[in-house]
């Protein structure tokens, strides 16, 4: 048997009210996703303002950095032509994502979830991703 370390719902929405409270000082209204270990979606936020386009592009961020182990924009700098990683976004029906904005959720050095932003440009979504991360750790 195996014992999956998993977001609850309540971490989830910690982790959305950090990376809202960025979002809003920055003025960029967001797109927020947080996932499970997995890549399952537990909760998510449009604010007001918003992209309609960004609904799924933070969800697919937070998928593969959750199911990756992996920042997207780790993925990114690897995914260039002659790169042995290149065409890796291309995978999984196009699922895997490598624009910067999704980072992994880590607990004791174990994957737990993934969050992921889009509405901003790529440092925007990791600024108010990385936000979203700090405040989940700090209520721990």
């Amino acid at each position: 048997m195996l014992t999956i370390q998993r977001l609850s719902i309540a971490e989830a929405k910690v982790l959305i009210d950090g990376a809202r409270a960025e979002a809003t000082k920055i003025g960029i209204p967001m797109c927020i996703a947080v996932v499970d270990e997995s890549g399952n979606l537990i909760a998510f936020e449009r604010m007001d303002g918003g992209k309609i386009t960004s609904v799924t592009i933070c969800q697919d961020k937070a998928y593969t950095a959750a199911a990756a182990r992996k920042a997207t924009h780790e993925y990114n700098a690897a995914c260039v032509p002659g790169n042995l990683a290149f065409g890796i976004h291309t995978s999984m029906g196009g699922r895997l994502c490598v624009v910067g904005g999704g980072l992994p959720v880590s607990v004791g050095g174990t994957v737990v979830g993934g969050i992921g932003l889009s509405s901003g440009t790529p440092q925007q979504d990791m600024q108010c991703a990385q936000a979203g991360i700090d405040h989940f750790l700090a209520s721990l």
